[in-house]
């Protein structure tokens, strides 16, 4: 008998060749794209082009309205240098959440987040590292005090100048080199090897400040894998910007030391630091001692106590800097 089933009256009469008919959709070049996106050196490359630009032009500006040289040992001079630097490569990194499609936050600087309950943990933190590794110094004969160099007004004007000054530091160094040049390098190569990079640079960086020296960028470098560290277990910047932050305020404001081989404007007292260069740093300062060393050991411990490294489930939910990376 004959099949009187009735048949599907929109169903095209061509459905099966057809899709044999279309044109193939064109492939992506695969020296420019992977499976995620644009390759990771052309995301540097395009990173990299947009600071230069953006800085040529902040620069031709500067030289107009300020021309007089910029004066590092001025904390109002060094707070508007750092801020425009921290525009100019948070700026850069906005532009590039747009060409690659994704929340600014997952540089490492969510909003959600910001000067929130991690930033005030890391300037506790912070200031606790500091306050022990120049009790140590002095428990050796390395430091003293001396008297107050500043009027009660005084103290309040220069140690909030201070305060802001390290503040946009931490934001400028801890985004240039572990915010959007982190989350890209380890979309390329992984998490611990992108950091090992940019911490040996950080440390690099650091050799041109005056007084500088080799075990002082070291302990930079050292510093460097430390706050990868806290952006591995925290998710975010924002623990190492506030530890940065008052580390450097202690150094240079509260306790009156060289911070980086840089005797700044406006410190607390008349200190000094006396002894060998092995305890107190010399010209570098503290980060210049041995003992500097250990402090920054026990903060990874706070770390690791602080922020308990997550189960595999929530590590594959977070965002990439949290997760090992593939190759590019």
């Amino acid at each position: 008998m004959e099949n009187l089933a009735p048949q599907n009256p929109s169903a095209p009469e061509c459905a099966g060749p057809l899709p044999s008919i279309l044109p193939t959709p064109p492939s992506r070049n695969p020296v420019l794209f992977n499976d995620r996106g644009l390759r990771t050196g052309w995301r540097l490359l395009i990173y990299f082009l947009l600071l230069l630009v953006l800085g040529s032009a902040v620069n031709s500006i500067l030289e107009r309205f300020h021309p007089v040289p910029f004066n590092p040992e001025i904390p109002s001079d060094f707070l508007l240098v750092d801020t425009l630097n921290f525009c100019l490569v948070f700026g850069a990194a906005l532009i590039m959440s747009r060409i690659e499609r994704r929340p600014p936050g997952e540089y490492g600087l969510p909003i959600a987040e910001a000067f929130g309950r991690k930033f005030w943990s890391g300037m506790l933190l912070g200031l606790a590292e500091i306050s022990l590794l120049i009790g140590l110094i002095a428990a050796f004969g390395g430091y003293s005090f001396g008297s107050l160099a500043l009027s009660p007004r005084g103290m309040v004007i220069w140690g909030l100048l201070h305060l802001a000054l390290f503040t946009a530091v931490g934001l400028f160094e801890e985004f240039a080199f572990r915010g959007y040049t982190q989350f890209t390098l380890a979309d390329g190569v992984g998490f611990w090897p992108a950091a090992l990079v940019l911490s040996l640079g950080f440390g690099a960086v650091h050799l041109h400040n005056q007084g500088e020296g080799p075990v002082g960028a070291a302990s930079v470098a050292l510093v460097g894998i430390f706050f990868a560290f806290t952006l591995y277990r925290t998710g975010s910047l924002w623990y190492a910007v506030g530890l940065h932050a008052s580390f450097d305020w202690g150094e240079t404001y509260l306790f009156s030391v060289p911070n980086s081989g840089t005797f700044m404007e406006g410190h607390l007292s008349s200190s000094t630091l006396h002894g060998p260069k092995w305890l107190t740093g010399g010209s570098v300062g503290p980060e210049g001692s041995i003992f500097c060393f250990l402090t920054m050991g026990l903060q990874f411990l706070v770390v690791m106590w602080l922020f308990p490294k997550r189960n595999t489930a929530t590590e594959s939910a977070a965002s990439l800097p949290l997760s090992e990376g593939s190759s590019g």
